[in-house]
């Protein structure tokens, strides 16, 4: 595996109309990356392919944001999720990820395909809010296990205190945008 870079401060950002897409098997390896997905990430294909799908993961990412992502897709089930990714050079990249299991003949998931499209910059100050509390409450833990397993108690309540799903409340920021944004023309 690579050498990770180090974040920088600077933001790569990709086309309304491009469209990140990679392919994974089951453990999450990349078996494809398009080149969007390339060039938004600065690698070549033959640096992605056979790579954990987390050669891309920013750090300011929480790990229980993952850890519902893993735990909904590996059920069988489709998420969308706000994701803040890293270049090979280290500059960051917001996504908003639609990540679903592939299936084999035989029925069973034999690997993942995400589509990421460009994020509502409004929905994004709302995700960095949430997403900085969730890191902050994992860095208050010197065990990582333990650290994530708080962020994802702390995600629940959050969750059940907005009486939403996480995938109703990333939809509700979106929804929250276009509303406010037609109010906004109106008046």
């Amino acid at each position: 595996m690579m050498q990770r870079p180090q974040p920088t401060k600077t933001e790569r950002t990709f086309g309304e109309d491009e469209i990140i897409v990679s392919k994974t098997d089951a453990r999450g390896r990349i078996l494809y990356a398009n080149e969007v997905f390339c060039r938004v990430g600065l690698y070549e294909e033959h640096e992605l392919v056979g790579q954990p799908h987390s050669i891309v993961r920013h750090p300011d990412m929480p790990r229980a944001v993952f850890h519902l992502l893993w735990q909904t897709i590996s059920s069988g089930r489709e998420i969308f999720a706000y994701v803040k990714n890293m270049a090979k050079n280290g500059d960051y990249y917001w996504v908003f990820a639609h990540v679903t299991p592939s299936y084999g003949r035989d029925g069973q998931i034999d690997g993942y395909h995400s589509n990421r499209r460009k994020p509502d910059a409004a929905a994004l100050r709302q995700i960095e809010t949430l997403y900085a509390q969730l890191l902050q409450e994992e860095g208050r833990h010197a065990d990582r296990k333990q650290g994530m397993e708080a962020s994802v108690k702390l995600l629940q309540g959050i969750l059940a205190e907005r009486g939403q799903s996480y995938e109703e409340f990333v939809f509700s920021l979106d929804e929250a945008e276009r509303n406010t944004g037609a109010g906004k023309q109106a008046a």
